[in-house]
């Protein structure tokens, strides 16, 4: 069963790849669908975003990145996926995301499952990350290697 796991990544962290490994063990093939908004303003942009979440995923077998534009439900119906698989960190995580899933599930049958974050990483966000890093703050505990090189790059060049 392929599933899909959507967000904007922006960054991807530690937490986004627990949730993702996690769903690898649980579908035959996980699509980690990056998400792209017009409207909101990313610290990366679209293909800074794919090209980090790839080099983060490589090693996890049955995974692969695409972009995603549009509704969700006409992604997950065009790459042959019957599930979402989203991480909850807090109660309004699920209060949000059962809305989600309810919306999904009437327009297409498509299904949510719901994966706890792992305490490790409970109260991590990509805002946070992006918050602290543009602080000074060392993000490197949060996020893969490669993502934290590449905010200090742009730390530098946008204060350099």
């Amino acid at each position: 069963m392929r599933a899909v796991c959507p967000g904007s990544f922006d960054p991807i962290t530690h937490g986004h790849l627990d949730v993702i490994r996690r769903a690898g063990a649980l579908f035959d093939e996980v699509i980690v669908a990056v998400g792209r908004n017009s409207a909101k303003k990313y610290l990366f942009d679209t293909d800074e975003r794919l090209e980090l979440v790839r080099a983060a995923i490589a090693d996890l077998p049955g995974a692969r990145v695409e972009v995603l534009s549009g509704l969700l439900v006409d992604f997950c119906r065009n790459q042959g996926a019957q599930v979402v698989v989203k991480g909850l960190r807090f109660a309004s995580d699920f209060d949000f995301e059962l809305q989600m899933a309810h919306i999904n599930q009437s327009l297409t049958g498509l299904e949510t499952v719901l994966l706890p974050a792992s305490a490790q990483w409970g109260t991590l966000s990509s805002t946070m990350v992006r918050e602290v890093a543009s602080l000074g703050g060392d993000v490197g505990a949060f996020v893969p290697p490669l993502v934290a090189e590449r905010i200090e790059q742009k730390r530098n060049t946008t204060h350099g």
